[in-house]
């Protein structure tokens, strides 16, 4: 039988590529004590979950504006759903990333 090249999505509290590197900017940014795959990526980024608070988000906001070229606005309605969690964050990053 033939080889079958399947891509198989990771399960849904693994981090892709993408996301690792998302969670190691933030740990970085916050000086945070734990590990980038530590981060559940379906988890709450702000209160529960990881337990940021809007001074964390501001932070990560320009740490991202740098490295991604995505101006992220604190005026911006749709906040609470691009932060509400690593993939949430991550998919915005990636559909409006410059760099």
């Amino acid at each position: 039988m033939g080889k079958i090249d399947m891509e198989v999505a990771p399960p849904a509290n693994m981090p892709d590529v993408h996301e690792l590197e998302l969670a190691r900017l933030i740990i970085e940014t916050l000086d945070l004590d734990m590990q980038a795959a530590g981060i559940d990526p379906a988890a709450p980024l702000y209160g529960e979950g990881l337990g940021l608070d809007s001074i964390d988000v501001l932070e990560i906001a320009l740490a991202i504006s740098k490295a991604y070229g995505i101006k992220l606005r604190s005026d911006d309605k749709n906040n609470s759903k691009i932060f509400n969690s690593l993939r949430s964050l991550n998919q915005h990053i990636q559909a409006h990333r410059t760099r």
